[in-house]
């Protein structure tokens, strides 16, 4: 419904909709942000891009500067401490836990005793996976983008094969340089992909203002391909007996902003274009990157709404809590500077006197300071304590409401008494709603961070990389550490139980011990190390009892064969004894 320059609009950024950036639906943020206004940028890209602006002020302690830019010269006044910034990185951490490692499905099996089918293969590929992912500082990488995600709502991952490094790189973008283009709403992934950005003048280099756009396009395989098995048609490493006639082109060029007249990205004059150079000096105009995928994997920080396809920023719900606290700070800052140098009130004073101008002196408040009184002078001081002491009672209730409504709560903020907290128990249901969010953010992030080590294994099968056969790609995801601290001592005692009582594997078991902190830096090496000393220990006490049998006394034979008989009842509690130790290390 049209109310003058507002619109009432409900879409994935309408809780953005009282900041008055985002007022107007057709054109957010033209005045706060200009270069939104540029001809290149789709329409329907604006609120999202706004979005992110508005965001990333917050992120820098700029709120106060984009409300006045909005209309609002007081803002300017407005004290941001660096609250939203603290609210971002304390989410992030426990989503991100200690570390992050690459897990391919069955490879905890290869070193059983009996490894079930394909482990070998897994373990394998697993191997070559955390390799790469070294290589590419995966877990740098990976903060980078969850920042992003969890600031904005939204990020995006870049892979390209490299023919010099033999292996696949790993970009992060800003997510307001990511446009996907869907045939269909209901779509899972986009047929069409880009990457577009503003690039400034240089006057030194005799360069104008520019923009950038790098596309990827699934389309029909070229006829003139030699490579293809049939006329238009391929069979990928992946999936050997199938043709496919799809594959993905990659488009990377740049137009003169001079030269384009109103053309939105999708539509920029392709015979105005400069196409870029690749590194061996192949122009990259629908060069074809010999597989059948998008290589671009968009993150979302929670699971979108049906329809939709972007994600939310952990702020989106605590934002105006968030203004209302910058506000209460910067009162509280007014209050305390009158409560700390009062406002005097005198009567009766003689006031000094400037001898070179005749004017009287302004009296200056400050310790030590004396003035003359009459007989009947007074001072009388205004006391703001009280209200300051209010103002302060207000910002606690802030907090504690941003921890509760952000779901971060007041014990992952760190600002929760621990006097208040009775036992572990009750801790653990304080932190309940965390658990809850964390849950969420990962379960968002699972299939996308699957989708990325797939196209990574499929992109060495293209580049025909050492050790990299064909054949089906293999699952893996990305396995997180636990986000909050865990009772080391009652998960040991649960391990040796169950262990001990034949209920759980050795490979389960060490693994829950490496989930609960233990420093064991391979679960698989760490569960030879535990067969190897349980072999060793049997081996000794076979020889005792060899030993005992050819040349020892009567009471050596008895106590040997004590030993040979228990040897078998106690063989669990053995190893499990065994597996302590090592988990100790």
């Amino acid at each position: 419904m049209d109310v003058g320059l507002r619109q009432f609009v409900i879409d994935a950024w309408s809780w953005l909709n009282y900041k008055p950036v985002m007022a107007e639906a057709g054109r957010p943020g033209s005045r706060a942000f200009p270069e939104l206004a540029k001809t290149w940028v789709p329409p329907q890209e604006l609120r999202r891009l706004a979005a992110y602006r508005v965001l990333a002020s917050y992120d820098n302690n700029q709120a106060g500067q984009l409300a006045a830019v909005g209309g609002d010269a007081s803002a300017l006044e407005r004290r941001e401490l660096g609250d939203a910034a603290n609210l971002v990185d304390t989410a992030l951490g426990y989503l991100l836990g200690s570390e992050q490692k690459v897990a391919v499905e069955g490879a905890e099996h290869a070193d059983e005793e009996t490894p079930t089918p394909g482990a070998a293969e897994a373990a394998a590929v697993q191997k070559r996976l955390r390799e790469w992912a070294d290589k590419e500082l995966l877990t740098f990488r990976v903060q980078q983008a969850e920042r992003a995600a969890v600031l904005l709502g939204d990020s995006v991952m870049v892979l390209a094969w490299n023919p010099k490094k033999q292996r696949p790189t790993l970009r992060v973008y800003d997510p307001g340089f990511f446009f996907p283009q869907w045939d269909d709403a209901g779509d899972d992934f986009p047929s069409r992909v880009h990457l577009a950005w503003e690039l400034p003048a240089d006057d030194e280099a005799g360069l104008k203002a520019r923009v950038r756009r790098v596309a990827y396009e699934l389309g029909p395989i070229s006829e003139g391909d030699e490579e293809s098995a049939a006329a238009g048609a391929r069979t990928y490493p992946w999936e050997p007996g199938r043709m496919s006639n799809t594959t993905c082109y990659l488009t990377d060029a740049e137009w003169l902003l001079e030269d384009l007249n109103g053309e939105t990205l999708d539509r920029l004059p392709m015979s105005k274009a400069s196409y870029r150079l690749g590194e061996d000096g192949t122009e990259l105009n629908r060069l074809d990157l010999m597989v059948d995928f998008v290589p671009v994997v968009h993150i979302a920080n929670t699971i979108p709404d049906g329809g939709e396809h972007w994600g939310r920023s952990l702020l989106a719900r605590v934002l105006q809590a968030l203004d209302e606290l910058a506000a209460t700070d910067s009162d509280s800052s007014a209050a305390s500077a009158t409560t700390g140098t009062p406002i005097i009130g005198l009567a009766g004073a003689r006031l000094p006197v400037d001898r070179a101008t005749g004017r009287t002196q302004e009296l200056e408040v400050k310790a030590g300071a004396e003035w003359q009184l009459g007989e009947t002078g007074r001072m009388d001081a205004l006391d703001t304590s009280p209200q300051l002491a209010e103002l302060r009672a207000r910002v606690d209730h802030l907090l504690e409401r941003i921890a509760s409504n952000s779901r971060v709560t007041a014990a992952g903020l760190g600002t929760l008494d621990a006097t208040e907290v009775p036992s572990g128990y009750a801790l653990k249901l304080a932190l309940g709603l965390l658990d809850a969010l964390i849950g969420m953010m990962r379960l968002a992030r699972e299939h996308k961070y699957r989708l990325l080590f797939k196209m990574v294994q499929r992109l060495y099968q293209a580049g025909r990389a050492e050790g990299w056969t064909a054949g089906e790609t293999l699952p893996a995801r990305l396995a997180w550490a636990p986000h909050t601290p865990t009772e080391r001592a009652a998960v040991l005692e649960e391990v040796v139980t169950a262990y001990g009582a034949g209920v759980l594997s050795l490979e389960t078991a060490v693994a829950m011990l490496l989930e609960a902190g233990y420093p064991i830096k391979d679960a698989s090496q760490e569960v030879e190390r535990i067969r190897a000393k349980a072999q060793q220990e049997a081996e000794v006490r076979m020889a005792k009892a060899a030993a005992a049998r050819h040349g020892g006394g009567e009471d050596d034979q008895r106590e040997a064969e004590s030993d040979g008989d228990g040897e078998a009842a106690g063989s669990e509690r053995a190893h499990a004894f065994g597996f302590v130790g090592a988990g100790r290390r």
